[in-house]
């Protein structure tokens, strides 16, 4: 097998992660050893890795309803007063300059540290020819915010009753599922059902994953802390009628005494943590894009080639029932089978027979192949997969894979089997050590110190 070129993707987190965190940088290489595999299969190109699926940055998110409750809490925790779009997806990244700067949002598109790498290619696959419109639902906005530093914040857009847009569930259910940790307002359960019932499917899905706190916004009163567990025993019996039975609660008032301060000390707490947050999300999506080759890409391309075998054999079948009706016919006319029979003749003639039938086959097999090729490539978009089936499919073309009843797909062996078991083996260290981390933490020596990651994308 041809050796895959290091993606400079990973070369750049490796040398990043050296000195901040080995457990990510080894991760890098396991995503390398993960890459070498899916290349051998056909699922990925040279140029392409399997770690750019996950977004190797701290995410934190911000969902809301129709009030300015999120917002105001933006500027009041970043301590500052940006003004991002009220319809769009905005990633607020940290600048050590002053002044804030808007990108558009094919700057996230195309940039693989960011967590809506090709995300245009997703919404095209979903509603037809709204992927070039990416700059109508993302933009990047760079802060001067300590909070920031070596993190990202999501905002999510305002709801709108009035705007029935298929795109947005799409965007506020990646965004859920890369993020750390999400902020969800409970003004968002205000909302009329049907404008929030994607978010809430998705959040149920993903609640015992222990990523989200809903924040109860009472900033223009204040409130005692008998008050603040009642409001939120109210809200966490209201949620447990929707589904939702878990999560954090925090209560935001503007009296210094009772919640304001401790509530903000709760969400920084959680912030200071979500650097191993990340780290446990990386390596979980390492793991699952490994068993995938298993559970996913093999059993489905297995499936289309059992559908592409009957095709061609249904096919030669159908020629040699016209070749034996043409020799009936020559029968009745001509009497010429019992030629057939002749110790010469009858073997010559099988010998043509078979010299005639196996190119028709391997015709039949390239013709139906096409057909196959266009049905693995819609499977993908419909399993949202970036893995190339098609060319896992076709890598198992080969003369003997045609001629013989082989349906398996090139992989499906003890040779994959023990490279898959490797690298899940690989990931269960690498858990077991970032488990370590905490039962064996020492306060001289600290063990989810990250440097600043201000500098990330110049050094990437």
């Amino acid at each position: 097998m041809a050796e895959k070129t290091l993606s400079k993707h990973l070369i750049n987190l490796e040398k990043y992660f050296s000195a901040s965190n080995p457990i990510l940088q080894k991760a890098s290489k396991t995503f390398h050893q993960l890459d070498q595999l899916e290349y051998d299969l056909g699922l990925i190109d040279d140029e392409e890795s399997t770690a750019r699926k996950s977004s190797w940055w701290p995410i934190v998110s911000l969902i809301g309803g129709f009030s300015t409750a999120k917002s105001e809490f933006v500027n009041r925790f970043l301590n500052t007063n940006i003004h991002s779009s009220n319809h769009k997806y905005t990633v607020h990244q940290y600048t050590p300059q002053a002044t804030s700067a808007t990108l558009p949002g094919t700057a996230l598109d195309a940039d693989h540290r960011l967590p809506f790498y090709q995300i245009s290619q997703t919404i095209e696959q979903t509603v037809k020819g709204e992927g070039k419109n990416i700059n109508s639902y993302l933009e990047l906005k760079t802060v001067n915010s300590d909070r920031l530093k070596g993190k990202l914040f999501i905002d999510t857009p305002v709801l709108n009753a009035s705007l029935d847009n298929p795109v947005l569930p799409i965007l506020t259910q990646h965004i859920i599922e890369m993020s750390d940790l999400v902020l969800v307002f409970t003004d968002l359960f205000d909302a009329p059902a049907e404008l929030i019932k994607e978010t809430i499917t998705e959040i149920i899905s993903q609640q015992d994953s222990n990523k989200f706190i809903f924040i109860i916004d009472h900033s223009e009163i204040s409130l005692d802390a008998q008050k603040t567990n009642e409001i939120i025993a109210s809200w966490q019996r209201r949620l447990a009628e929707l589904g939702i039975h878990t999560g954090q609660f925090i209560v935001l008032s503007d009296s210094p005494l009772s919640s304001g301060i401790s509530s903000i000390n709760e969400i920084d707490q959680r912030l200071v943590n979500i650097e191993n947050d990340r780290s446990y999300r990386v390596l979980h999506t390492l793991e699952k894009n490994i068993r995938d080759i298993n559970d996913l890409y093999l059993p489905e391309v297995e499936k289309h080639l059992v559908i592409w075998k009957e095709r061609i054999n249904m096919s030669t079948l159908v020629i040699l029932g016209f070749i034996i009706t043409l020799l009936l016919f020559a029968e009745i006319s001509m009497g010429i089978v019992q030629l057939l029979f002749d110790p010469i003749i009858g073997p010559a003639f099988i010998l043509i027979l078979i010299a005639a039938l196996v190119p028709l086959h391997l015709i039949m097999a390239r013709v139906h192949a096409k057909f196959i090729i266009n049905d693995l490539k819609a499977s993908q978009k419909k399993l949202n997969l970036t893995e190339n089936l098609s060319g896992l499919f076709e890598k198992s073309l080969t003369f003997w894979r045609i001629i013989l009843p082989i349906n398996e797909p090139v992989g499906k062996n003890k040779k994959t089997q023990r490279k898959i078991n490797a690298l899940i083996e690989q990931t269960k260290d690498m858990v077991q050590a970032l488990n370590d981390q905490f039962s064996h933490y020492h306060h001289d020596e600290p063990y989810s110190s990250v440097p600043d990651q201000s500098n990330y994308t110049d050094k990437q």
